[in-house]
């Protein structure tokens, strides 16, 4: 049995551990980015009960047309849980004040986990260094790593040398695909950018996606990874 993860007296504070005795299935989905009909057509597919949970991988809101839409419906349904994102983060930090920003969405925002954890598995905005225990990690690299020894897009990205032994479910990173491993599942699959919204269903094992029906964003093919 794999022991409870555990981070640094930094992270523990916004680490948030989920009962799964309470709940029939745990969803994880992938980056919405404003995107509330995407939204809207994905949770109408999942269906979620009263005894089911939700996870969201973060950023949620900016890029897409109507972040507060997303806000309002992840806020104000109790199925529905995130950790915090890049872009969140951008706005507790200051570094972003978008237009649509109304009062107590900061405040939203700084309240949300980095990490959520549940049985086997992490939900984390960016990644994990493999080479690096988790009580090493800061939650500025829990939020943004991609490819802790490599530039970017041009990888190898972290989950290419990870083998456990959590599972560990990310977004931030663009895929063609859904990313499908052992030990990481990638569901950032660009709703905002033309590509699906994808979700994971941790009970059957599956990944359920709905195609958006506008493109918000363009964006260079450079900077959408392939699956291997």
């Amino acid at each position: 049995m794999t022991e409870p993860p555990e981070f640094s007296q930094a992270v523990e504070p916004v680490h948030e551990r989920i009962d799964t005795s309470a709940y029939r299935d745990i969803y994880v989905v992938g980056d919405i980015h404003g995107s509330r009909s995407a939204l809207e057509s994905l949770l109408a597919t999942l269906d979620p009960g009263p005894e089911d949970l939700v996870v969201f991988v973060g950023d949620l809101v900016r890029k897409g047309p109507d972040s507060p839409g997303v806000v309002d419906l992840v806020r104000d349904d109790d199925r529905l849980v995130t950790v915090r994102g890049n872009n969140e983060q951008k706005i507790v930090r200051g570094d972003k004040d978008p237009g649509w920003l109304r009062d107590g969405d900061r405040e939203y925002f700084e309240s949300l986990p980095i990490v959520v954890s549940f049985d086997d598995a992490i939900v984390v905005h960016g990644g994990i260094d493999p080479e690096r225990p988790l009580s090493d990690h800061s939650a500025e690299e829990l939020l943004t790593m991609r490819a802790p020894h490599g530039s970017g897009y041009d990888g190898p990205f972290w989950y290419e040398d990870y083998d456990g032994p959590y599972r560990v479910f990310f977004g931030h990173t663009v895929h063609e695909h859904p990313v499908e491993r052992d030990h990481a599942i990638g569901l950032d699959t660009g709703c905002v950018y033309g590509g699906q919204l994808t979700a994971y269903d941790d009970r059957r094992g599956e990944f359920v996606t709905v195609d958006p029906a506008t493109t918000h964003q363009d964006r260079s093919t450079e900077k959408i990874a392939p699956v291997p």
